[in-house]
């Protein structure tokens, strides 16, 4: 294949990612706007930072002026995940892609632009990636000039009503994985028993925002790892069933 079928491809392919982009990214637009960001400056975090969760939470942090160590932190800890895709998709990049290709290819990276990358079979071009960021992150970052400019203009209870929309999209994330798997189930409700604890607590209470963040995940995290690891055999099952 050509450079230009490379692009064409990874371009239909980031069709459905850009649609569903620009429905989250309208969310976090009127939160933005909401703790007091500028249109301007919430345009420019999706267009720099292409992270749903990481942004999401930055804006939490932000909202209770949080220092930039816990926000350096928290975005280390929710974004390693990116490391570890780019890890398993420089892997799959054709043999001979430059450095160059290698960083811009990471920069894109997201859950979804990793999903579709890496069910395309043998080795890809770093042009079909380049095609399905092309229409993704266009898609992200207009999706966030929408909603913060809703936030500008709509009412304030109106703005109140839409900012709900994180809340019903976090349900709509995990209920599904939720039913199936128990392990799940075990995360979200030991993430919302810490999260409790830290608001309820005396002294727990009185930690910051970004350090709830910081521990709840590393602590869930680290005992879901523990006690209910994939198994290797497991991975592979899937992996020949898809």
């Amino acid at each position: 294949m050509t450079r230009r079928q490379y692009f064409t491809a990874g371009f239909k392919d980031g069709i459905p990612i850009c649609l569903g982009y620009i429905a989250v990214s309208f969310t976090f637009g009127i939160m933005a706007k909401k703790v007091g960001i500028s249109i301007f400056d919430a345009v420019l975090i999706s267009l720099t930072n292409v992270t749903s969760a990481g942004q999401f939470a930055g804006l939490s942090l932000i909202a209770s002026t949080a220092s930039y160590i816990e926000m350096a932190i928290t975005q280390l800890i929710i974004n390693l995940r990116y490391c570890l895709m780019s890890f398993s998709l420089s892997q799959k990049l054709e043999k001979g892609v430059s450095n160059g290709h290698r960083l811009a290819v990471a920069f894109g990276v997201t859950d979804e632009i990793f999903g579709v990358s890496a069910s395309q079979e043998g080795r890809i071009s770093p042009w079909y990636n380049y095609g399905v960021m092309c229409v993704a992150i266009p898609g992200w970052t207009l999706g966030t000039l929408a909603g913060a400019v809703s936030g500008s203009l709509l009412p304030d209870f109106l703005v109140s009503a839409l900012s709900v929309a994180i809340y019903g999209m976090f349900l709509a994330v995990i209920i599904p994985p939720a039913k199936k798997n128990r392990a799940v189930l075990g995360v979200v409700i030991g993430a919302m028993a810490v999260s409790t604890l830290f608001a309820v607590v005396p002294v727990l209470n009185k930690v910051s925002t970004g350090f709830v963040i910081i521990i709840t995940t590393l602590l869930v995290a680290g005992l879901a790892a523990h006690f209910c690891p994939v198994e290797e055999k497991e991975t592979e099952e899937k992996e020949a069933a898809n």
